[in-house]
């Protein structure tokens, strides 16, 4: 996986606490607990994990342009 970030900063939409997340290679993530406020992050409309809607990076396959789940 050239030139692909693995790690990924997750924003809460609710309490806007960011977390760092190292981010699956092999599996998409569909849910994220914020430690802080506990609202469960889900995909948004469109989106394939929760890096894609609220992360800093894409998640790795959307980076290398290649389906996703």
């Amino acid at each position: 996986m050239n030139n692909v970030v693995l790690e990924s900063i997750l924003t809460c939409p609710r309490c806007k606490t960011r977390t760092p997340c190292l981010m699956p290679t092999d599996a998409c993530q569909f849910f994220f607990q914020c430690a802080h406020c506990g609202v469960l992050l889900k995909p948004k409309p469109g989106d394939c994990c929760v890096f894609c809607s609220y992360g800093s990076v894409k998640c790795p396959p959307i980076q290398q342009n290649k389906s996703c789940c």
